[in-house]
């Protein structure tokens, strides 16, 4: 593929938009118990909480203005 090919291709990639899925609570928990059972090692967790969308339910729990019970 020559290089100006390509670099249509890539330019034509940055176009697009991407929405990420909703987050999905089941796999937040689920991998949080995996966790607590030392089922996976850190670096799995924190992978597997990125993509279920632990940063969207953080920042809209600190948007909400949620606390929790004490």
């Amino acid at each position: 593929m020559p290089c100006d090919d390509r670099a249509a291709m890539i330019g034509s990639l940055t176009g697009m938009s991407f929405a990420p899925p909703p987050p999905d609570l089941l796999k937040l928990q689920a991998a949080w118990e995996e966790w607590e059972r030392g089922e996976q090692p850190p670096g799995k967790v924190l992978a597997n909480l990125k993509t279920a969308g632990m940063a969207i339910v953080l920042a809209q729990l600190v948007e909400s203005g949620w606390s929790p019970a004490a």
